[in-house]
């Protein structure tokens, strides 16, 4: 993925593409939550760490490009006031679960911690050291529950 594709994927993810009823609008990390369907799609946070490592370079550089930080600083705001705030929508119409709500909460902390990282220009290998490490537990889990 190059950065023109990070930043449309970005767009996408963030729900502000100009094509709203484009699948990966629809379907990506904001749209998946409205309307909520009763799960959250894994691939929707790998995709975004994905953008994140491809637009690394965009966040550690001045002058910064407003639009990637908005897009980015939405899809934390707006996924935390929607899934995991008790009044927002998901938890007050009790439509996500507890290992959804916990799932969300982990996903948010890792995208943030590697946005603020690498705007404060901490490197690659620091912000996305949690995001490795949560990849290598839940190849843990799979293979232990494989066997």
């Amino acid at each position: 993925m190059n950065k023109e594709q990070a930043v449309e994927r970005l767009n996408m993810h963030a729900f502000v593409h100009e094509d709203l009823e484009h699948e990966k609008v629809r379907d990506g990390f904001l749209g998946m939550l409205r309307p909520y369907q009763g799960r959250l799609i894994d691939e929707n946070f790998h995709e975004l760490m994905e953008i994140l490592d491809v637009l690394a370079e965009e966040l550690e550089k001045d002058p910064l490009d407003r639009e990637i930080v908005s897009r980015l600083w939405s899809i934390c705001q707006y996924a935390r006031a929607w899934a995991i705030e008790p009044n927002g929508m998901l938890r007050r119409n009790e439509l996500i679960s507890d290992e959804e709500l916990g799932k969300m909460a982990e996903w948010i902390d890792m995208l943030s911690y590697a946005v603020a990282t690498l705007l404060e220009g901490g490197g690659r290998e620091e912000a996305f050291w949690g995001y490795k490490e949560y990849l290598n537990e839940q190849e843990r889990i799979r293979k232990k529950n494989q066997s």
